[in-house]
């Protein structure tokens, strides 16, 4: 679209009449993105953190206003949602800014609503009359879609919008920004681009030795996006100690251990080297680095460490050092805030917190920020820190994604961190997410990001790490249940399917078939070259060599599906076994009688048992080589201790006890072979290959080589071919996939959403299915409050891969029925979806069972903490979410006399910490 110039006038006029009511000029990509939205178009903003993007989507609520519609503002966090809701209200008044965050309410109908993107989404799927009049909708953090949890809400909203609604998206720096936006643009039309790599503040790059600060570069390079032609250099003196570090490692490998004989040597190293002997490089204390930081005017600074525990313990040790930070101004300020957020605790409450602790670190301007403090404690740290009160805080990477807390310094500890499944070294995309808190816009003149130096650390190997800007976009998007039922809902199932195909993750897919063509096409050619060279004179030896890889393959499967086979019965076994299952453990180390003490989880689903000999152990498919089963039952006490002797004596006895009456081992179950075609097969291929006149060639073996290399290249070839026609259109049918699930359960019936899948489209859950099967056969029915909360918490809680994985158990005989009936159902949804190629639904957890239960019941923060052991962070963050299930199924049509019992359970939750919310004082 051309602008005329008295459009462009008028553009222009509309950004500058915006930007007089900021205290600063706008940078260009800033005035470029807001002169489109004045255009009519959409945009996508790309830039780093704290470069003010922000600022283009608060431009789209005053342009909302401006013109008369309505502009949704949506965040992926409540954090964010709040903080968004206080600044646009400072700026367009309350009375036109609303919030609705779930479980928040704050003037629904405004002109502009702040908002999280799940809200959103399911505002769409419910046809919500305050849809009416939207022109804007802002998506802040859009690169969340990446998430592979969340993600995906963020590509229902752009699908599902309606076409006048303009988007605005706000994205972190990205390397496939221009890729993002082409598919905004093909999906939504009329959007633009706009890219800023560069940071307001830059920023600088340090390595911390001992207490002495070292740049990075040469020259003291600030990190920016290398020119072309132009290279940052690293510091010699780094190289240098780097070089002297690695010698003495090798030296110590030849040195004796005896502390006199490593000092004789190293005394004598040192005398022949003079000044020039390498010294012992040791990684930087906390407290030397925070007085290093403070020395050279470094603060405020974020560490990031990457564990919780590990927060809290770099706390302590400051305060053990005797670091003070504030002033006594400073320390009276702090404990206001402190006292004017978390007032309301009670004494015990403190206690149970660590209050003490907590304000003596705040109070001397220290204080750790992860997901395990309390909401209060938390909302307590951002403030002081943004007032600048707070000088070092202690941080989780979570806090790099979350709210707007900049720092003059950033400190990363380690290069590595725990991903979940491994210790994996950091990406040039999280190491930018990191440090991009650097550098205050408005007070810093230049922000500064240090690394500690550990052993091995590679100077050139963190040069590039803090110089690269790789973060590329990928979509993580994939059809769920309740998507599915909503889809078809609203517009059937064929033009469902055509939407899905219009997904970013399907654009993604069909990027990568031309290039996959295009190698499958030089794989042939290479193969016919190949053949060209492995011809016989005693027949075709081309028919020969693909009967032997005929044969080699049919053989290689057959040992894969006895494998296969066999290992999925004895996993979906010991996942069927419930605490208290007495079953043989039939070879092994562990042979003989067990009983299960805990079953398995979603992040471990081997059971823990106690043996016959009275050892605890888990128990995998690899302990086991056949197909267990329960062969009868002993009580495990509710609230059974592994460590306790007593506890293990007792169940000792009674699994003895029971073993006696059950005598040897039962009988072997007995098993179908169902390969027993496939092995007919490969005898007689084996049978045809020796009769074939290639096979008897003096020379056989060298064509052999030839043919073996091109069947191997036409198998590249195939695979490819095979990989190239599962991209295309592959979210829709991954979409069939799931539709034959809900059609086999009948939640749909072709274009019909049945009574139970209009209840299934009101759940937003990872087992949104397990609960809607669970409704529909009066799982839940009949529970007590207290035992419905336990109940559904084992369909929302999932326990973290560092938490220790202790024995729990539902609080009693009538949670645990309603439990053992959920696993079963969920069993069956398994056994559905495997036949259906649907990857299965994790598993039910009932790891925070008997705290949901206790503070249904009613009992004290206190008490409920003492006895799970669990940080007050996700003690409420998991009540929140069984809150949150609970109003789910309350609200969902045809839930019946559950529905009340479901909002007993809500108003029985929502109380105390659980429902307070600093944001909302």
């Amino acid at each position: 679209m051309t602008e005329t110039p008295d459009g462009e006038r008028r553009s222009a006029g509309l950004v500058d009449e915006f930007a007089s009511g900021y205290g600063f000029a706008f940078d260009d990509f800033q005035s470029t993105a807001c002169r489109h939205l004045t255009e009519g178009r959409g945009v996508l903003v790309a830039a780093p953190t704290g470069s003010g993007k922000t600022v283009v989507g608060e431009f789209a609520c005053w342009l909302a206003v401006e013109s008369g519609r309505k502009c949704f503002y949506t965040t992926p966090i409540k954090a964010l949602s709040n903080q968004k809701f206080h600044d646009l209200a400072a700026r367009l008044g309350a009375d036109r800014v609303g919030l609705l965050t779930g479980d928040t309410s704050i003037n629904p109908e405004a002109d502009v609503v702040v908002m999280t993107t799940e809200v959103l989404r399911n505002m769409i799927y419910a046809r919500s009359r305050t849809l009416e009049g939207l022109g804007f909708v802002v998506m802040d953090e859009v690169h969340y879609l990446a998430d592979r949890f969340r993600g995906a809400v963020w590509e229902e909203v752009i699908l599902g919008l309606a076409a006048d609604v303009r988007l605005v998206c706000l994205s972190a720096t990205v390397s496939n920004a221009e890729e993002f936006g082409e598919w905004l643009d093909e999906v939504r039309g009329g959007m633009e681009v706009v890219v800023s790599e560069r940071r307001p503040v830059p920023l600088f790059q340090h390595v911390l030795v001992g207490r002495r600060l070292y740049d990075l570069f040469d020259q003291q390079a600030p990190t920016q996006v290398p020119l072309p032609g132009a290279r940052a250099d690293v510091n010699p003196q780094l190289a240098r100690l780097a070089r002297e570090e690695s010698r003495l490692v090798r030296d110590d490998r030849r040195r004796p251990r005896g502390r006199r004989e490593r000092r004789r040597i190293e005394d004598g190293y040192a005398a022949r080297q003079g000044s020039q002997a390498p010294t012992r490089v040791r990684p930087p204390r906390r407290d030397g680095a925070v007085e290093a930081l403070a020395e050279r005017n470094l603060l405020p600074a974020i560490f990031f460490v990457f564990s919780r525990q590990g927060c809290d313990q770099a706390v302590r040790q400051l305060l053990g050092s005797g670091i003070d930070l504030a002033t006594r101004d400073e320390r009276v300020r702090l404990l206001e805030i402190a006292e004017r957020h978390a007032g309301a605790l009670s004494e015990a409450d403190r206690r149970a917190l660590d209050w003490e602790t907590f304000t003596e670190a705040l109070g001397r301007g220290i204080a750790a920020h992860h997901a395990g403090l309390l909401p209060a404690f938390k909302a307590i740290v951002e403030e002081g820190f943004v007032q600048g009160l707070i000088k070092v805080v202690f941080a989780t990477e979570t806090l790099a994604l979350g709210i707007n807390m900049p720092a003059r310094t950033v400190v990363i500890e380690k290069l590595v961190k725990y991903n979940g499944e491994t210790h994996a070294d950091l990406t040039p995309g999280e190491y930018t997410q990191l440090t991009g808190r650097a550098g205050r816009r408005g007070i810093d003149t230049e922000g500064h990001a240090v690394v500690f130096w550990q052993p091995g650390l590679d100077p050139r190997a963190l040069a590039g790490l803090a110089s690269r800007r790789t973060y590329p976009l990928r979509s993580s998007f994939a059809p769920t249940y309740n998507m599915a039922v909503n889809l078809v809902g609203s517009v059937g199932r064929r033009q469902a399917r055509a939407l899905l195909e219009q997904s970013f993750a399907q654009f993604q897919a069909d990027r990568q078939v031309v290039t996959m063509a295009r190698q499958a096409t030089q794989q042939s050619e290479k193969a016919e070259a190949l053949w060209e060279q492995a011809q016989c004179d005693r027949g075709d030896f081309r028919e020969y060599a693909r009967l032997r890889e005929h044969v080699k393959q049919l053989e290689g499967e057959l040992v894969r599906l006895r494998r296969r086979d066999h290992r999925a019965e004895l996993a979906d076994a010991l996942a069927a076994l419930e605490p208290g299952d007495v079953f043989w453990i039939p070879a092994g180390k562990h042979q003989g009688w067990a009983a299960v003490i805990l079953p398995g989880n979603r992040n471990t689903p081997e059971p823990r048992v106690m043996t016959y000999d009275r050892q605890i152990v888990q128990i995998s498919e690899r302990d086991v080589n056949e197909v267990v089963r329960p062969i009868s039952r002993v009580r495990i006490p509710r609230r059974f201790d592994p460590h306790s002797a007593a506890d293990r004596r007792a169940l000792g006895n009674s699994l003895q006890a029971r073993a006696e009456t059950l005598g040897s081992r039962p009988p072997r179950a007995e098993h179908t072979r169902p390969d027993e075609a496939l092995a007919d097969e490969v005898a007689e291929l084996r049978t045809q290959v020796r009769a074939h006149p290639c096979h008897d060639c003096p020379h056989r073996e060298e064509h052999a080589r030839y043919a073996e290399e091109a069947v191997r290249l036409e198998r590249s070839h195939d695979e490819t071919r095979l990989k190239t026609r599962a991209k295309v259109n592959s979210i829709a049918a991954r979409f069939d996939r799931v539709c034959g699930v809900l059609d086999s359960l009948g939640y749909l019936e072709g274009d019909h959403v049945t009574e139970s899948g209009a209840m299934l489209a009101r759940l937003y859950n990872e087992l949104d299915l397990v609960v809607a099967q669970c409704v529909r056969q009066g799982v839940f029915d009949g529970l007590s409050v207290p035992q419905l909360a336990a109940v559904l918490s084992s369909l929302v809680f999932e326990a973290r891969h560092t938490d220790a994985r202790t024995p729990h158990r539902m609080p009693d005989d009538e949670s645990e029925a309603a439990q053992v009936a959920v696993r079963a159902m969920w069993r069956d949804i398994v056994t559905v979806e495997r036949d259906n190629r649907v990857d299965r639904s994790p598993m039910p957890d009932i790891g925070f069972a008997e705290p949901a239960y206790a503070w249904a019941a009613g009992e004290s923060l206190a008490i409920v903490l003492s006895r799970s052991q669990l940080p007050a962070g996700d003690f409420v963050r998991w009540v929140r979410q069984v809150v949150d299930l609970a109003g789910q199924i309350a609200q969902a049509p045809g839930t019946g006399a559950l529905a009340r019992s479901c909002r007993q359970v809500v108003g029985a939750m929502r109380r105390d910490i659980v429902d307070f919310d600093p944001d909302e004082d």
